[in-house]
C-alpha cells in the first residue's frame, strides 16, 4: 500500500486512527448526556435530544475538540468526566507493532490530534505512546481544527516537513481531504476506528483495517 522508501515524515492521528474511538464514542453519546441529564433533573432521551443538535452544529470547529469549551457550555468537568473513563482508553489493535517498527527507522514520526491539550495528556499518561514521537501536535497548538484549509499551511511553518515525501493515515475523511487539497502525497484512512463497529466501507481513499496492512517493506 506504501513505498516506505519514498517516505521520509509519517504523520498520525490519535483517536480513531492509534486510539479505539470507542472511548470517545461512548464518553459523548452516553457519559456526557447521563451527566447532563443528572445536572439538570432530565431524562437521559431528553438530555441526548439536547446535546445532539448543539454537536452536530459544532463538528469540524475547533471548539468542537476543546474541554474547555464544553466544560464553560455544559457546566460540566469534561476533563475530569474522561478522567472517570479513563480505564476505556486502548490503543487499536497492531499499533504498538507499527509503532515500534517505526521507531526502527529513521523516519520523521510526528502525532497530529485534534485532541485538546488536557484530554491527548490523558490519553498519553494511559497509553505511554509518547515516546514513540518526535513530536506531537494539537490543532488547538496551531488555532485551526485540522479539517480546516489553513491548518496544514500553519502546521508546516512550526514543524517542518516536505508535504512530497509525507504520509498522514487519519480516520476523519475530511481531514484527508484538507490534507489532500494541502498536497501531502500519501493518505491513508482507517475503517474500523471503532472496534465496537463495523468496518466502514471507505472509497475515497486507501483504508486500512489494521495496521499490519502498512506493515510490509517497513
Amino acid at each position: 500500500m506504501i513505498n516506505w522508501n519514498t517516505i521520509d515524515t509519517v504523520l498520525l492521528d490519535m483517536d480513531g486512527t492509534l486510539l479505539d474511538l470507542n472511548f470517545d464514542n461512548h464518553f459523548w453519546k452516553e457519559f456526557v448526556p447521563l451527566k447532563y441529564a443528572e445536572l439538570h433533573n432530565l431524562s437521559l432521551a431528553e438530555a441526548k435530544n439536547q446535546l445532539i443538535p448543539l454537536f452536530k452544529r459544532m463538528e469540524g470547529q475547533l471548539e468542537w475538540y476543546c474541554l474547555d469549551f464544553w466544560s464553560d457550555k455544559l457546566k460540566l468537568d469534561i476533563n475530569g468526566l474522561k478522567a472517570e473513563l479513563a480505564g476505556l482508553i486502548t490503543t487499536l489493535p497492531h499499533v504498538i507493532e507499527f509503532l515500534e517498527r517505526l521507531q526502527h527507522t529513521e523516519k520523521q514520526v510526528m502525532l497530529v490530534t485534534n485532541a485538546h491539550p488536557k484530554g491527548l495528556a490523558l490519553k498519553m499518561d494511559k497509553t505511554c505512546l509518547h515516546v514513540f514521537f518526535h513530536a506531537m501536535i494539537s490543532s488547538h497548538d496551531i488555532g485551526f481544527a485540522k479539517e480546516h484549509p489553513d491548518f496544514w499551511g500553519a502546521f508546516q511553518l512550526r514543524y517542518p516537513f516536505d508535504k512530497t515525501t509525507s504520509v498522514l493515515i487519519d480516520d476523519n475523511l475530511s481531514v484527508l481531504d484538507s490534507a489532500q487539497q494541502f498536497g501531502i502525497k500519501e493518505l491513508i484512512s482507517v475503517s474500523k476506528p471503532d472496534s465496537k463497529l463495523p468496518v466502514r466501507n471507505i472509497t475515497k481513499y486507501p483504508a486500512i483495517e489494521d495496521f499490519r496492512e502498512l506493515m510490509q517493506g517497513l
